[in-house]
């Protein structure tokens, strides 16, 4: 017999006991005996239709090991809808039918029984089953016990404690809760007391001799997650969190998830709800090519394509190395996608077109880039030719094969460049805009600021350098920039192009600005070292090219919202075609000179919102000559 026949028989002779019951209970004993036969008689309709009902109200759907408040509703409607019913039955039957006419009483004690006879018996198939999970973890588990204090008794610490509790292999033993709601003071969520609120986190950990604190608090936000870290800092006592338990399913939470709390916590930026079935229709079942796949960016722009089931995903990639890896790990995740890797140098005109011509994507996302501004002052010639020239080159290869969508990742860096990476990505930008109105395929820009965690981005340095002792490196005491994550970043590029006419430059929604300084310090404090004594900060003034802080639109461009609350589209007007042409010619003029000067005097005569470097950013000719060796030489270069 499978599981939902056995529960129908259950919920069938807990029926049949309440009806006897509730004549048992209705005359104060035993009935007299016609009214025994007129029960006999009245039995089978009567569980039928209720059984009938139950089913139809979705009781039989719902696991009884995870029974819940929720499943209250469903048997009190059903056994409400046919109480309805055998009253009706009872009123409109005439007399003659006297034993199909079940009494009032009978009724009303019948529901009454029903309705908590199958409400128990669910109950209690729940506390059997987690009492044989929590015996079957006992047995296996020789972890020793840490005594734990959850912070917030709201619906994500009531869930928490009770999985620490069905969990002890976990070794984490909940003795309480502490939160800022007075009413909750005093009373008891799953057996476990709430001791106080925050400003009492010191006398609780020492009265209670806790020895970890657990944030169990959904959806908190940067700045409340910064606050209780530091509470616990100064007790002091070991914190940690669950990340993501705004994804709670089905009233469970993987404490197996439980982790350090990260700098991405404090950053405080909500999840992305992402239209999944426009991105769907978009990608599921197409060829898709990703540029510079073995990059941060990249690697994930891939990573999360396949969730999407494409025909075949085509890995783009100069470096052979990082090639290798993300193509070896995509093919054990995902063994039955078609994976093609490909090295090839965008800046290789032949090259691409071979490849677009034999692939044949029907979608593209373009995130082969140079990124690194302080390299690319050094380099500025490099930077035109990937950035710049590279990407007119992918575009001519898309259009060629009359691609659907090309999406180019941008940054923030092309909002009024100070920088020769910053005023490529802008040229680039012009470039796709210009294809747009010349070409079926769609291309289209997305900009957003640093991700988090990005090879060579701020965070991996600053962990290195806290490693290392210190000092932790900062610019500029007022360097600002936006973040976010990489996976982040990737969803809401998938949905732009999912979102593309052809001509857009959208723009992914940043929060704030955040002081690379307090970034530092809070890496630090992370790391359980406190700045200024155990780790120093050094301020070594602004590199070459870089911003105090970043933009993401131009003044003249202005935003309009689009139907994702998270994206938003510009409004400036394309270059003329000639104009970018124009543009291009000039700079193949300069791409081979090492003359920094020049090609910065070209971008400002081309680019009209090309600026000059913050205070301290710019870097001379002969500067540049003084840290470039000569070509052939064994020196390296000092970056």
């Amino acid at each position: 017999m499978n599981r939902r026949a056995l529960q129908l028989a259950v919920d069938a002779l807990i029926l049949t006991a309440a009806f006897f019951l509730a004549y048992v209970l209705r005359f104060d004993g035993l009935p007299p005996s016609a009214y025994r036969l007129n029960a006999t008689l009245q039995l089978p309709y009567a569980v039928l239709l209720e059984l009938i009902v139950l089913t139809f109200a979705g009781i039989h759907k719902t696991s009884w090991r995870y029974v819940s408040l929720a499943d209250v509703p469903r048997i009190g409607i059903g056994i409400a809808i046919a109480a309805a019913v055998l009253i009706a039955f009872r009123l409109g039957l005439p007399l003659r039918y006297q034993w199909g006419r079940i009494p009032l009483g009978v009724i009303a004690i019948n529901s009454l029984v029903a309705g908590l006879g199958l409400l128990s018996a669910r109950i209690l198939r729940r506390v059997q089953s987690e009492r044989s999970e929590r015996k079957m973890h006992s047995l296996d588990s020789q972890v020793e016990t840490k005594r734990v204090l959850l912070i917030g008794a709201g619906r994500a610490g009531a869930l928490i404690s009770r999985e620490l509790s069905s969990r002890p292999d976990i070794g984490l033993v909940p003795i309480g809760f502490v939160d800022d709601d007075s009413r909750k003071h005093g009373t008891y969520i799953h057996g476990i007391k709430v001791l106080g609120d925050t400003r009492s986190l010191s006398d609780i950990v020492e009265g209670h001799a806790v020895e970890e604190a657990l944030i169990s608090i959904a959806n908190a936000s940067g700045e409340t997650i910064r606050r209780l870290h530091q509470l616990c800092e100064a007790v002091p006592v070991p914190v940690k969190i669950i990340p993501g338990v705004f994804e709670i399913l089905d009233g469970r939470v993987s404490v197996t998830r439980i982790r350090e709390v990260q700098i991405e916590d404090l950053l405080g930026r909500e999840p992305v709800e992402l239209d999944n079935a426009s991105i769907q229709a978009h990608l599921s079942g197409k060829r898709i090519l990703v540029t510079g796949a073995g990059g941060s960016i990249g690697s994930e722009m891939c990573r999360q394509i396949c969730n999407y089931k494409p025909a075949e995903l085509v890995l783009l990639e100069q470096a052979e190395n990082p090639l290798f890896y993300i193509d070896n790990e995509l093919r054990q995740l995902w063994p039955e996608l078609r994976l093609v890797p490909i090295v090839a140098d965008i800046c290789d005109s032949k090259r691409l077109q071979e490849v677009f011509q034999l692939c044949r994507p029907q979608v593209v996302f373009h995130a082969a880039a140079h990124k690194h501004v302080p390299m690319m002052e050094l380099n500025p010639g490099e930077a035109i030719k990937n950035n710049a020239l590279g990407t007119a080159k992918v575009a001519d290869a898309a259009s060629a094969i009359e691609c659907e969508v090309m999406v180019m990742i941008s940054t923030d860096k092309a909002v009024n460049p100070t920088s020769v990476m910053g005023a490529t990505k802008r040229i680039a930008e012009l470039y796709v805009q210009g294809m747009a109105r010349r070409s079926e395929t769609k291309f289209v820009a997305v900009r957003f600021g640093n991700v988090l965690g990005s090879a060579g981005s701020v965070i991996p340095i600053f962990k290195k350098q806290i490693a290392a002792g210190g000092p932790v490196t900062v610019t500029h005491p007022e360097m600002q920039r936006f973040f976010m994550t990489i996976p982040e970043a990737c969803q809401l590029v998938m949905q732009a192009g999912a979102m593309a006419n052809g001509g857009e430059i959208f723009y992914l929604e940043m929060g704030k600005l955040v002081k690379i300084v307090d970034l530092a310090k809070d890496m630090i404090r992370l790391s359980g070292f406190r700045e200024g004594r155990d780790i120093q900060i050094k301020f070594t003034g602004v590199r070459p090219g870089e911003k105090l802080f970043e933009e993401l639109a131009l003044d003249a461009e202005g935003v309009d919202k689009t139907r994702h609350p998270k994206i938003y589209v510009g409004k400036l007007e394309p270059y003329p075609w000639k104009q970018v042409l124009a543009i291009y010619e000039r700079l193949r003029t300069v791409t081979d000179t090492r003359e920094l000067m020049a090609v910065r005097g070209v971008l400002a005569e081309v680019l009209p919102e090309f600026q000059k470097p913050a205070e301290g950013g710019a870097i001379s000719d002969e500067e540049l000559q003084s840290r470039t060796p000569p070509l052939g030489s064994d020196v390296p270069i000092v970056t």
